[in-house]
């Protein structure tokens, strides 16, 4: 059988094959693991959550790497070139790694149907199994219980918190999400959530796997201070941490996740205290409140949730009083457009917004059609690209723009910049 290849090629391979982009259950991927012989000996960590993934595994690379150690990261989605999925010792994949681990999943296959996340995750870990690795952090695609990373067992889980999203598959409570995020918790092994106020179905669930939980606000502590931070885990302090690069306070509880989970691996991967300085203050996530410029203040956030949505909001409203903030603004049809509105309408002046593309892109004239109702001024743009560069050459050097609703959002903003384009986000 001939495969792709190029990289572009095995991506638009994988999602032609699968008009399905979500199908939740690990028994295929289990089948295709075993036949691959996926079995690490290195410790992993894995982080789900509805928020604060991707900082999280962010805080944990960084700090592993200071402290010397060989890392593999996996996380999704990306926002412009998947390589930005899979890093190795600090590097994103090679094309040709990536393409060779694509063919090798393919091969192991054979006729079971794999979804280009699950053909993702099996090709990452066939990666991370290849190199010379000491850990691998893994980012959940979506609830935890039946998401592929679960095919692995976690030396340490870390849920960052559990809000209202994916209701369709995951259910519309709290209670139902938290029982699916706690389905990455293993019985005698750490389990971390970063929810001061966690659903009594991630505590039941953690209870009767016999997993040691610990929790924000009981055994880790968060104290910030004007210029510096203190973490505790238990009796452990972390005294005169460095402010994060990452804006926004609700950072600090990954932070200390990412802290938390560390040390509960301590005997295994023991880091020292200058590492998590060095650490905590070199970890950057590309779509967090990231500013790309000044007058006007420019900022991309990846938030599509309403728990995303108010922590944006948050920060928004910390910014120092100065003209008016303009949204550029795109969703997919499957997510609360309402609720992620409803907080940051009193911050947002005016409405761009634009329609995404893809089948599970949110129309730009049902966007515009949903906003107008909610009494938000709006202008509809053909493309977000579009709405970027008309509210850029509309405003002032006092305001803000904000940029927001989808990595989709982002990424084709980031693209416009670059002059390049972003590749297939499955």
């Amino acid at each position: 059988m001939s495969y792709p290849t190029t990289l572009s090629g095995w991506l638009e391979h994988l999602e032609r094959r699968n008009r399905q982009a979500i199908v939740l259950g690990l028994e295929r991927v289990h089948v295709v693991r075993s036949r691959m012989n996926l079995d690490p000996d290195f410790p992993l960590i894995t982080v789900g959550g509805t928020n604060g993934k991707g900082s999280t595994c962010a805080y944990l690379e960084a700090i592993l790497d200071a402290a010397g150690y060989r890392v593999g990261c996996y996380t999704s989605p990306h926002l412009l070139r998947y390589n930005e999925r899979v890093r190795l010792a600090g590097k994103e994949a090679a094309d040709a790694d990536l393409c060779a681990a694509f063919a090798a999943v393919e091969a192991a296959r054979e006729d079971i149907p794999l979804t280009y996340f699950e053909q993702g995750t099996l090709a990452a870990m066939w990666l991370f199994q290849r190199t010379e690795l000491d850990v691998a952090v893994l980012e959940v695609g979506l609830g935890g219980r039946l998401d592929a990373i679960n095919a692995w067992d976690a030396d340490c889980a870390v849920v960052t918190g559990v809000d209202i999203d994916h209701q369709q598959f995951l259910g519309d409570t709290r209670e139902a999400i938290g029982y699916e995020k706690a389905g990455i918790y293993r019985g005698d092994r750490p389990a971390i959530c970063g929810d001061a106020l966690p659903p009594d179905s991630l505590r039941n669930h953690a209870r009767a796997l016999g997993a040691r939980l610990l929790c924000m606000d009981e055994a880790i502590r968060v104290e910030i201070g004007e210029s510096t931070w203190t973490c505790r885990v238990d009796d452990l302090v972390f005294p005169a941490l460095p402010r994060l690069a990452m804006p926004g306070r609700y950072q600090y509880a990954n932070a200390a996740c990412a802290v938390a989970a560390l040390v509960c691996l301590r005997t295994r991967l023991p880091v020292a205290m200058g590492a998590v300085r060095s650490g905590l203050s070199a970890a950057r996530q590309p779509g967090r409140f990231q500013i790309i410029g000044h007058r006007p203040l420019r900022i991309l956030d990846v938030a599509h949730n309403p728990q995303a949505a108010r922590a944006l909001a948050d920060n928004l409203a910390e910014l120092p009083p100065m003209g008016k903030v303009l949204a550029v603004f795109a969703m997919l049809a499957d997510k609360d457009v309402e609720g992620v509105v409803t907080p940051l309408a009193a911050h947002i002046a005016h409405w761009h917004v634009a329609g995404l593309g893809g089948p599970r892109g949110l129309d730009g004239y049902e966007l515009e059609r949903r906003l107008a109702a909610m009494g938000c001024g709006v202008t509809r743009h053909d493309r977000v690209s579009h709405a970027w560069q008309a509210v850029c050459r509309q405003v002032g050097p006092a305001d803000t723009i904000a940029a927001f609703g989808s990595f989709h959002t982002v990424a084709e903003i980031l693209a416009e910049i670059n002059g390049g384009h972003n590749t297939s986000h499955g």
